[in-house]
């Protein structure tokens, strides 16, 4: 006879509790009275398995929306600090601009269009951010 192809009500309310709450792995256990063992063997069960990877799934939509939706204002402030009387900070914002990788400068012209309309710009850097940068490459170089 082949294991069941549904779930519990209990077995989706830990669910729940897991991806939804703001309790850890074993406090959701305690809360609904599952022993490790148990919850073991729920692992090992296909339609379970199949939940855990949609709420695994549905969470790393929600977090690339996010960082989406956000990577506007925040590549907009980084070049702002770049530009720091504090040279410290200036630096090290120059070197998280230059570290950027590719992928996430196509995804702020995306952003940039998308997010924040078409006519508002990312701030262009200013000669003397540039500098800073050449400098912080020269530096990086020696």
């Amino acid at each position: 006879m082949g294991r069941r192809k549904y779930l519990t009500q209990k077995q989706l309310a830990v669910l729940d509790d897991l991806f939804n709450g703001e309790l850890d792995e074993q406090a959701v256990l305690k809360k609904h009275r599952v022993r490790r063992g148990t919850y073991g063997r729920w692992l090992e069960y296909e339609a379970f398995r199949e939940r855990f990877k949609q709420y695994v799934n549905v969470l790393v939509w929600r977090s690339e929306r996010l960082l989406a939706k956000y990577s506007c204002d925040a590549a907009r402030r980084l070049t702002k600090l770049t530009e720091a009387e504090n040279e410290e900070v200036a630096r090290k914002a120059c070197l998280d601009v230059m570290g950027m990788p590719k992928r996430i400068v196509q995804q702020l012209e995306v952003a940039k269009v998308s997010e924040c309309g078409e006519g508002v710009e990312i701030p262009q850097l200013s000669a003397r951010t540039a500098s800073k940068l050449l400098a912080v490459l020269a530096e990086d170089k020696g």
